[in-house]
């Protein structure tokens, strides 16, 4: 009777342990930025793994802080966070003849899709390259126009090989 009852305990205690553990990944703070993690094929998330090897400290002044939950395919930079996503689905305006070549920019060679949302955030997507990067700039960090992709060029150009996705 003894130890069922100390059993009893260690399981209510454990249960209480794994719910206090489960809240806490799943709660974020105010700080932190959180982000879906993309789900690449094999060759897209190697090629995403060797590009966050190559991203930068900083980006326009901003010191890294990457985003939760930690992954190669994610960073982010400041608060409010820039956030670079690798390995993200191709958007279906990349697509589409009377969206994609009116709201396209290129970037020190690289080529982007813009999209402008109702919230006044920005995201854009790499085009003909083998993978797709994502970076959404939130809306107090489109002041400094198109500055932050200027800094994901060269890492980009470097890991990331033109063609199709």
């Amino acid at each position: 009777m003894f130890s069922s009852r100390i059993r009893r305990r260690c399981l209510t205690g454990t249960s209480a342990l794994a719910l206090l553990i489960t809240t806490a990944a799943c709660s974020s703070t105010d700080d932190e930025a959180s982000v879906t993690v993309p789900s690449p094929d094999a060759k897209a998330a190697g090629l995403c793994r060797d590009l966050h090897a190559q991203l930068p400290k900083k980006l326009d002044g901003l010191e890294r802080t990457d985003p939760g939950p930690t992954s190669d395919l994610t960073a982010g930079w400041g608060d409010p966070a820039i956030i670079l996503r690798c390995g993200v689905e191709r958007p279906p305006e990349m697509v589409d003849p009377d969206y994609a070549p009116n709201n396209g920019v290129k970037v020190n060679g690289v080529a982007w899709l813009l999209q402008k949302h109702d919230d006044g955030s920005y995201t854009f997507t790499t085009g003909a390259r083998l993978a797709y990067v994502e970076v959404t700039l939130p809306k107090e960090r489109t002041g400094d126009g198109l500055g932050p992709l200027t800094d994901f060029a060269a890492p980009i150009k470097k890991t990331i090989p033109k063609g199709i996705a």
